[in-house]
This record gives structure tokens, sequence and C-alpha cells, in this order.
């Protein structure tokens, strides 16, 4: 169990902490205080690498915006009409039991405020508006009813002056009728050597920390050798956050152990069915206002859903990763843009198509939520279980579609995001896409029809290309996955501890898994090392493909050395060289990947045979995961592997 104010209670980070039931945060409901805070009005982000223009947009003039406020110099209009600044109408009537929404705020001078709204198709119109005439700290609001906005559409604040007017605003916060009751919520930090992130967040949490009245508690879950409490500025944060903070100590059990120490946590200690559990990455960029959006979603939802925040690039701060996503279960394929959703699209920018700006006006809904900030209320985890010990990947995918056939749907709010870093700066060929393919058949089995025949072709197709890019260690990362699926849901007894030291293990007898200094690749010299670049995609794969194969059965190659960058290593290029050195996606280093025969054939027959079993077994081997679900995903379980 938990301390307080940041309190460590375990030895060491292999042993389960234990304190008394005085230390620990007791959730309940309360009675609300007012009007219920939607989202605040913010006009520059939680750090200067984020444009202001993510938060209000200058359309003309001059305008000099802070954080929590704005002065609108003469002849000067900004707009409330971007990522931050949007209020998501049309998600609140859909989901919420609110009828209006009102946006307050304090003035001072003179000008013009307008609430504006658009459509599905991103057209304009004024719903509210209100002339400011010498105004000194007074303090307006102006109300838009949630009534036109069912398939799309946001609102938002716009501030004018003409000539001679000068309009300052602060404190603006959209407001809506408060639930009779507020639900408690606390947030889970998962963290694993990554100190440094983590208290940064800590520090954000606590610097708004007068503003997140709905939080009660935030749990840290560290899991590393490099603890956030060795910081020393760990002990200022938890002085700040107080008895809100709960620090543990627990064994590394991955991402779903993590998180799923914030379910446990709370469910052991709330007197209502009505809490929330807020789990957040230890290493993304966060705006604090998250926390305030997300939970008053919930707060007004017409029933219990799961409330997904988006994902921002935190390399690229402008980029939104993807409005929504669903997974394509039975052909392992995760982070599916679900259709008309903005994806990888500059939100300072506008379409190439349609010349609009990049704004997701049209709502969606989607199949499950990265769990890099996703809400979910207690009620769920009493009807659908907790996540499944998968270690890390795909457990939050398995936890929505599980939920779903619950009765449950995931929502993810536009305008509650987190910068994380980057999808595409990861590399693919990491010890961590063993549970990414593990975990994934897991999900099908339990949650798609689970074609057997679909699946072992979809298999057979990736151990190919990944034999044709010389990548051996992948393809025994693959067979080891579905090895380990065959093995039963005995593989997850103890959280994926064993698997992960195993693959690691395995993958460690491939020198291409490797990355190395460009300037220093062993028994190469680097000047020696220039650049082949690729032909386009192949018209006619399969024609190209059954030729790679047939050159790399007979030892055939085209080139015998040559360096290939990242975007360019595809099958059908590398598949042409003895040895190719691949820049790594993260651009740190490079990759050398050298035609192996001997390896080629040894790893092809034995992922034959293990797909072919898996073709023939699977039906059985999925039974017994339903089977073990309950148990596995029963806390119980969980509290056995936390060691407590």
């Amino acid at each position: 169990m938990p301390g307080k104010a940041g309190a460590v209670t375990a030895a060491a980070p292999t042993a389960g902490p234990s304190v008394s039931a005085a230390d620990e945060t007791t959730f309940a409901e309360r009675a609300p205080q007012g009007r219920l805070t939607a989202q605040r009005g913010l006009y520059a982000g939680p750090s200067p690498v984020i444009s202001k223009d993510m938060y209000a947009e200058l359309e003309w003039g001059t305008v000099v915006r802070d954080r929590t406020s704005v002065r609108v110099e003469p002849g000067s209009k900004v707009s409330g009409n971007t990522y931050f600044g949007r209020f998501p109408a049309s998600y609140w009537q859909r989901w919420t039991t609110a009828k209006d929404v009102t946006v307050e705020a304090v003035v001072s001078g003179d000008g013009l405020l307008t609430v504006g709204a658009s459509d599905v198709e991103g057209d304009a119109r004024v719903v509210a508006a209100q002339n400011i005439v010498g105004a000194k700290a007074l303090a307006v609001s102006l109300t838009a009813k949630l009534d036109r906005f069912y398939d799309g559409g946001a609102l938002w604040l716009d501030l004018e002056t003409e000539g001679g007017q000068t309009l300052t605003i602060e404190q603006v916060r959209w407001t809506v009728e408060a639930p009779e009751k507020i639900r408690p919520t606390a947030v889970t930090i998962c963290t694993m050597n990554r100190a440094d992130d983590c208290l940064a967040n800590l520090r954000a949490l606590a610097g708004d920390i007068s503003s997140l009245d709905t939080l009660d508690a935030i749990y840290v879950a560290d899991q590393g050798t490099d603890r956030v409490d060795s910081r020393d500025g760990f002990a200022q944060v938890a002085k700040d956050l107080g008895e809100k903070l709960h620090y543990i100590i627990q064994p590394n059990l991955g991402g779903a152990g993590g998180f799923t120490r914030g379910l446990y946590e709370v469910a052991g200690h709330t007197e209502t069915e009505h809490a929330n559990v807020l789990f957040m990455d230890d290493d993304v960029l966060l705006e604090p206002d998250l926390v305030i959006r997300m939970t008053a979603f919930s707060n007004r939802s017409a029933n219990p859903i799961i409330v997904g925040g988006q994902m921002l690039n935190l390399l690229h701060p402008n980029q939104l990763h993807v409005g929504a996503e669903y997974a394509n279960l039975n052909t392992l394929e995760p982070g599916q843009p679900v259709e008309h959703s903005l994806s990888t699209a500059d939100l300072l920018g506008v379409d190439e198509e349609t010349l609009k700006p990049n704004r997701q006006e049209r709502r969606l809904d989607a199949g499950y939520n990265g769990w890099w900030s996703c809400l979910i209320p207690y009620e769920i985890v009493k009807a659908t279980g907790y996540p499944m010990p998968f270690f890390f990947q795909w457990d939050d995918a398995e936890y929505s579609y599980r939920a779903r056939e619950h009765g449950f749907p995931t929502v993810t709010l536009p305008g509650a995001g987190v910068w994380h870093a980057d999808f595409h700066w990861k590399d693919w060929d990491e010890w961590h896409r063993y549970f990414n393919l593990r975990n994934s058949i897991i999900t099908a089995a339990l949650h798609s029809p689970f074609n057997l025949n679909l699946l072992s072709r979809v298999l057979v197709a990736q151990l190919i290309r990944y034999l044709l890019g010389m990548q051996y260690g992948l393809s025994a990362t693959l067979i080891k996955a579905v090895e380990d699926f065959l093995e039963g849901p005995e593989i997850l007894r103890d959280g994926g501890v064993a698997a992960m030291k195993d693959i690691r293990r395995i993958r460690d007898e491939y020198p291409e898994t490797k990355r190395h200094p460009a300037t220093d690749v062993p028994g190469i010299a680097s000047n020696d090392i220039g650049i082949i670049n690729s032909a386009p995609r192949p018209s006619l794969q399969r024609v190209i493909l059954l030729k790679r194969v047939f050159d790399r059965l007979l030892g055939r190659h085209k080139h015998s050395l040559g360096a290939i960058p990242t975007d360019e290593a595809n099958w059908w290029h590398v598949a042409q060289f003895d040895t190719a050195v691949v820049t790594d996606a993260n651009q740190e280093g490079v990759r050398v990947r050298k035609y192996d025969r001997a390896k080629m054939f040894d790893l092809a027959r034995r992922g034959a045979k293990v797909i072919n079993r898996l073709r023939k077994e699977g039906a059985g081997v999925q039974e017994q995961y339903k089977r073990a679900m309950p148990e596995l995903t029963s806390r119980e379980n969980w509290k056995r592997l936390y060691e407590l």
C-alpha cells in the first residue's frame, strides 16, 4: 500500500511496501461547489517549445498571450478556434447530460467577445456575443446550447478590438451545470527508469494543483532501479502535493502492472462505485488541463465510459498523432485511424485536399485509446475486471475491447492532449516487439473471430519480409511470440518477467539487433559505406517477392555493401544486399544487417513449423485463454503479482 506525501516504505524495488490504513486516501463522492469547470481558457502552453497558436491564434493586429491571460491591442483579433481553445461540443452533446455550456471570464477594457461554433463541415457561425465598454475586472459570461453538434462541431471564444480599444481577459473557464455528486479521481503514473521525466510531470501537476479540485490522489508506481525519489526535487514536489501523492515501489510488471496498480488502490479504498482512475505515461509533456477536461467529461457522462486523451507528437509538437483509432484484431494491426480521423496532422496547417484548417470537426467513435492518458471509471473495473497481465503492449486495446463487450465504449476526447514521443521515431526491431506480437494474438483470440487461416497468412507474410530484410533477430522474436502464445495462459502467470528476460537473451544472439554509431561500424570503415537508394514500391509485389526469395535461396546479391536510410529499408530493397547498414528509426545510430543463409533457412523452418502449429492448435489454445481470463484479470491475481 502507498505512503503519503511521497514517503517510501519499501526497502528495495523487488518488494511490495505496506503501510497502515491511516496513510491511505479514502475515495468518496462529494457535493459540488458551484458550477463544474469543463476546461480552462489558456493562451500559452506548459513549455516554451509549444506554439501559442495551439491555444489561441492571432488573426490580425497585435496580442500579448500569457498562460492564463491575453491582452488584445487596438485593431486586433485573437481566436480560440484552435486545438486547446475549442470546446468539443459534439462530444459533450453525444455523451453527456449537459444541455449548455457557459464561458466565464474576467475582462478589462473595451472590445467584443463572441462565442463561435462550427458544424461537421467546419463552417463557422456566432452563437453568443457581448460588447465590453470601460470594464475594470468585470466578470462576464456567455452561454451556448449544446444542441446542434451531434455529428460534429465545436465552440470557441473570439476576442476583437477596434482602433483605440484595448481588451484584457483572464480567468477564462468553460463551465457546465455540476452533477449532484463529484466523482473522486486518482492519477496513476507508471514509471521505469525515467525519473527526471516523471518528476517533471509531478511538478506540472503540483504547479496547477489549486485548479485540479477534482483530483484526490496521485499514485506513482515506480518499477525501476533509477528511482524518482532519488532526485533532488522529489522532496519539494512531495511537500507541494502533500497527502495527494502516494509513491509506490513495486516489482517491474511493465506498463500493465504499473497502471493497474492505480486501479487496484482506488478499488480497495473507495466508498463508492463512482470513482475515476486516470492513467498517464511518465515520459509525456503534460498539459495539466487534461485532468480537468477528462474528469469533467466523465463527471457529466450519461453512462460510464472510458475517456481517452489524444496524443500529440513530442518531437513535432504541432502534430496530432491520430484523432481516434481502432485495431484490426485478426490481422494484428493496432493504431488504425478511424474513418474521417486526422492522422499525423499539422494542427497549425491545412488539409492538402480541402485546403481547410486541420481541425477534427466530425465526431468519431474510437475502438480503444492508448494509455498515454486514459480515464477508466471504477464501475467499468467492477464489471469488466482488471487489465490482463500483459507486461505491456496491447493491454490498452484488450481492455477497451473487453469493456465494450460489457457495454462500455471508449471516447477519445479532442482537446485533451499530451505530448508523447513520436511513434515513427521508435524502431520496430526491438525486444518489446515480442510483447506486441504475443499480446496481439492473445487479444485476437479473446475478442475476434480468430480466423486462424487468415492469422497464419499474416504471420507468414511478416516472417518472409523479416527474413528478406535480414532481420534474423526480429524473425526469432516472432517465432518466440507464437510459441509462447501456444503455451497457453500459464505464460502470463508471472506478469511477463521471465518472458522479458528470455526475449532479450534470444535477441542478443543476433548482431543486427544492436545499434552502432555511424562512424564506428564493426568491421567496416565508415568511409566505405555509401548510400544506395531504393527504387519505388514495386507495382507487381508478388512477382518481386518471388524473385527476391529465389535470389536469397541462391545467395545472389545486387549490392555487396551499402547504407540505407530508415524510410527506404523495405524488404524489396534490403533483399538485394549482402550487407546493409540501415539507419535506426530514432536517428541515433545504425544497424548492420548481413546475409546469413544458414540462419535464414533455420528460422524459416522453425517459423513454418510453429505457424502450422498455430493453425492446427490455435482454437484449443483460444479456449484456454477465454477460460483463464476471469482469473488472470482478477484482483486476487494482481494482489499476488504485487506481492502484497
